[in-house]
């Protein structure tokens, strides 16, 4: 009886046979729900966010409808969802609010995967669907591009030829109706995702003449919504974890997939139309439907994205290869609290965040820093350094001095870090870095520039801080901001970073 529960795949079949008691698993009801949603691309941050809301509306009654997700990609079928029913295994793992979570569910929202080059006929079928009316897409960066599709292609090329394929059929089964719009909201991690995707469409759309009506039923009826994601999904788990965690769960799932605990949609949105569409939004705190999407960006940028750029230099110079382990460490786990306290939430303060929400974010922040599961190596960060500082970090320093006037003395020790982290070695065009007895490779457009500066280290300070195209400003001119930055730097060749943030924290703490 145990190696028949051994042998036993996740599917539908299969479903009745799991412990309940172990990980969480869907109604019948729930899979006989309609299609509401055509997605595009099967990766894993779509079943890890999307997939994972829709799912949790459908377990507590109220999205009430499945996802039929179109591959686009060539390589690879989709023989593992066929096989599994399309159900899959989503592993949450991580700390939250403070606290460690293990959460195990079956995903079921997913009801069909169709291959764009080989059923793309049954894909433009499911335009004719009534109840179809989302559209989510994570396509890349290199998704949402301008092309030549013809609409006529079996399937077209590009995502956007795709889409605006769908989309005409499906203005084409309901004549133009307004009700038979849809609400359309990519993932893709690019800025005004939404409006550069509608943007191409229409273009496509004037290039297949496909006539002022249908361009005007794009325009008008289907809602374009700007979106903002963000959640680690490393996706498959290591090989040992995930066979100790099928021998708990009693099956094999080759779709089996690991997610952080912190989860964010956030979708541009006045409609109420939309938010009534968009109903899982209710499902999960994680969700939000709001005017304006600016604030999360900022949030992310300043507090999540800058605080890792501002401390990778200094992670590494203390001898840390990874984010999870420097945060082990008491010293450095208080100073990167201390940093986005006091330095970066008081300045991301405006009309639309408070110091609470910014405080808030911190807090999450740390503890996605300390996840236990993830494997983020501090040496990736350092990629393109000097452009993520002047990105991130810098806006941040003029806001400090606008609102103290005075040194924001954990910025200047990042500052510092880098600078000695950036003392590179160059043999031909490449660069690398060497500390610690450890050598990183260096990708840095700047490089050069650090590489000559450092052949005079009396003035490397004075040189970096005020080269304008490393900052697009001249850092010197910031009262006190070059004299800590030297302080700094001769703390942490003398001293080591270790024992400079042993003695900052304590000296803080007094």
């Amino acid at each position: 009886m145990t190696e028949i529960r051994k042998a036993m795949i996740l599917n539908k079949e299969n479903l009745a046979n799991i412990n309940g008691n172990k990980v969480t698993k869907p109604s019948a009801e729930i899979l006989a729900l309609p299609e509401k949603v055509i997605q595009f691309g099967t990766g894993v941050l779509l079943r890890g966010l999307p997939d994972y809301f829709i799912d949790k509306a459908n377990q507590k009654g109220i999205f009430n409808g499945r996802v039929l997700v179109v591959k686009s990609t060539s390589k690879g079928g989709a023989d593992a969802f066929s096989k599994q029913d399309n159900l899959y295994t989503l592993c949450v793992k991580g700390i939250e609010d403070g606290v460690n979570v293990e959460e195990n569910s079956i995903n079921s929202s997913i009801s069909r995967v169709l291959s764009a080059s080989q059923d793309w006929a049954e894909i433009l079928k499911a335009a004719h669907q009534p109840e179809m009316q989302v559209v989510i897409s994570n396509t890349t960066e290199v998704g949402i591009v301008k092309s030549e599709d013809k609409i006529t292609d079996n399937p077209p090329q590009s995502y956007p030829g795709k889409l605006l394929a769908f989309l005409h059929e499906r203005y084409t089964a309901f004549n133009g109706s307004a009700e038979s719009g849809m609400v359309i909201v990519p993932t893709e991690l690019i800025s005004d995702n939404a409006d550069k995707l509608k943007e191409i469409l229409l273009d496509l759309a004037i290039q297949n003449k496909l006539g002022w009506d249908f361009e005007n039923w794009l325009k008008t009826a289907n809602h374009f919504c700007k979106t903002l994601v963000d959640r680690i999904v490393p996706g498959k788990l290591p090989e040992a974890e995930q066979k100790t965690i099928e021998s708990e769960l009693g099956y094999e799932d080759e779709l089996m997939i690991m997610a952080e605990p912190f989860r964010l949609w956030a979708i541009e949105s006045s409609s109420e139309k939309v938010k009534e569409i968009l109903s899982f939004e209710t499902a999960d705190k994680g969700v939000f439907i709001v005017p304006s999407i600016d604030k999360f960006k900022e949030l992310k940028l300043r507090l999540l994205n800058g605080t890792h750029t501002i401390s990778c230099g200094l992670a590494i110079l203390a001898g840390f290869n990874t984010v999870k382990e420097a945060m082990a460490n008491e010293d450095f786990s208080a100073h990167v609290l201390k940093l986005m306290k006091d330095e970066i939430a008081p300045v991301v303060v405006n009309e639309d965040i408070t110091y609470d929400e910014a405080i808030a974010f911190a807090e999450s922040v740390i503890d996605r820093f300390s996840n236990p599961s993830l494997e983020h190596q501090w040496q990736a960060i350092t990629l393109n350094f000097t452009s993520k500082m002047q990105m991130r970090n810098m806006p941040l320093i003029r806001r400090y001095y606008a609102l103290k006037n005075e040194v924001p003395q954990l910025t200047a020790l990042g500052v510092a870090a880098y600078i000695l982290f950036m003392n590179v070695n160059k043999d031909g065009d490449t660069y690398t870095a060497s500390t610690n007895g450890k050598t990183y490779p260096i990708q840095d457009e700047f490089a050069e520039i650090l590489y000559e500066y450092w052949k005079n280290p009396e003035t490397v300070v004075d040189n970096t801080l005020g080269d304008r195209r490393l900052w697009d400003k001249n850092l010197n001119n910031y009262p006190g901001f070059n004299a800590a930055v030297k302080s700094y730097v001769d703390l942490l060749q003398n001293k080591g970073a270790k024992e400079t943030l042993s003695n900052l924290h304590s000296e803080r703490t007094i």
